[in-house]
């Protein structure tokens, strides 16, 4: 097993050693007052965390895995210091920031301005140096003269847009993030990243949480898996992605005994899937339906049916997309077998695609796989729109289409390799 930071020169700024956390659970509160009155434990102990240890050092990105239930936020509040833990020791060099239940410490009948001076003292920003970061935070959180209204007249995206400038107003020592990436509209999402990225790009040690193993790949040079509140593997991001991603795909096999119900990508999740007209599922990003999306993907020489056949022995795929003004898009494509399992993923930002822009305003772009070197079967493919940095995701379009495709060889197997025999 890896140590996280092992053999790095960079200096440790955040140490956990032999943390563990226990919850206790009592029947009824009547239960935990007779607790309380007579000595004598009246409870079951759920034990979140158990002997976790790690190091982070200055400049480390990394990544936190695991199914639900695993410790994660547990492990979080206690890096953050807002819980304590019940066995072992934190060591914190520097500030440390928190990015975990946005907007949850402000106090509703108090102004946005107010909640700022509020909430800072709570971080550890004194009056004077709010006062001089104030004109910055209302910049950025584009809130206007809504600032000077009661945090209660608030919608989620408006609180969640306060909270962020807030907590990101100073560069931390280290940036604790939980999900940040999936709040707020297309925008603010952009914003929040460029922010987070200018942090890391200046020696900011950031631990990252989310269910995104696209983001964990593209953010974290470590990973840390926690599995029943344990570190079940720490290292190398893809090494442990990998251990992770195969637990989830057998975990799901045994939830899924229906040999035709596809399988989701560890990650994917199916929040917010509906379906799209005259396409498979879809994931609209943008709640107001006017921020970048795809338009249409099109797979040519597709034969008709429910599962219709590929009359073709390539696989040339058009996608059509709406960008936001005049930002250059992403493009993503996926393949899987029906029953699951990935076969490969690809996006124009990692190859150098570029997408072409047409009279109409949106853009455009052909992927083409040649000689398709699949064997025989059913697959099923996703789409996927970026923005210029290929970090916010704009739009998914997951397990859109699905088609058979009879390969010329007769050999078994799932793909043919490049080779050559000598």
């Amino acid at each position: 097993m890896t140590q996280c930071g092992e053999g790095a020169e960079a200096p440790v700024v955040l140490r956990v050693r032999n943390v563990s956390k226990e919850y206790r659970l009592y029947a009824s509160p009547r239960e935990r007052l007779k607790a309380l009155i007579s000595g004598r434990a009246r409870h079951r102990s759920h034990w979140a965390l158990r002997d976790v240890s790690f190091e982070l050092r200055r400049g480390q990105c990394i990544g936190v895995i695991g199914d639900n239930g695993a410790g994660k936020s547990s492990l979080l509040k206690l890096l953050a210091g807002t819980m304590q833990p019940s066995a072992g020791t934190l060591e914190r060099a520097g500030r440390v920031t928190a990015i975990l239940e946005l907007g949850a410490g402000f106090h509703p009948d108090f102004s946005g301005r107010d909640n700022l001076y509020f909430g800072g003292s709570l971080i550890g920003i004194d009056h004077e140096e709010m006062a001089r970061l104030e004109p910055e935070i209302a910049v950025f959180s584009e809130l206007g003269e809504a600032l000077d209204r009661p945090v209660k007249t608030y919608s989620s995206g408006m609180t969640v847009r306060l909270a962020f400038a807030l907590v990101t107003a100073v560069q931390p020592d280290v940036l604790i993030i939980d999900e940040a990436l999936a709040v707020g509209d297309q925008h603010f999402q952009k914003k929040c990243v460029d922010r987070i990225m200018a942090f890391r790009e200046k020696g900011c040690t950031i631990l990252f949480c989310s269910h995104s193993s696209y983001h964990i790949r593209y953010l974290c040079d470590q990973a840390i898996w926690l599995k029943d509140g344990r570190v079940e593997e720490m290292g190398p991001t893809e090494a442990v992605m990998g251990a992770y991603e195969l637990h989830s795909r057998l975990r799901a096999q045994r939830h899924h005994k229906d040999a035709e119900q596809p399988l989701a990508l560890p990650g994917d999740g199916d929040e917010g899937v509906a379906e799209s007209p005259g396409a498979g599922a879809r994931m609209p990003l943008s709640a107001d339906g006017q921020g970048a999306s795809l338009v249409s993907v099109s797979i040519a020489s597709l034969g008709q049916g429910e599962l219709p056949l590929l009359e073709s022995e390539d696989l040339v795929v058009t996608f059509v997309a709406r960008g936001r003004g005049d930002e250059c898009p992403n493009f993503g494509y996926m393949i899987e077998q029906s029953k699951g399992s990935g076969i490969t993923s690809l996006a124009t930002h990692e190859e150098g695609g570029r997408p072409v822009r047409l009279s109409d305003g949106t853009w455009r772009i052909v992927l083409t796989f040649p000689d398709l070197p699949l064997h025989s079967g059913e697959y099923v493919v996703s789409a996927y729109l970026f923005d210029e940095s290929g970090l916010v995701l704009y739009d998914a379009w997951l397990h859109y289409q699905r088609f058979r495709f009879v390969s010329p060889t007769l050999m078994p197997g799932l793909v043919r390799l490049p080779h050559t025999w000598t």
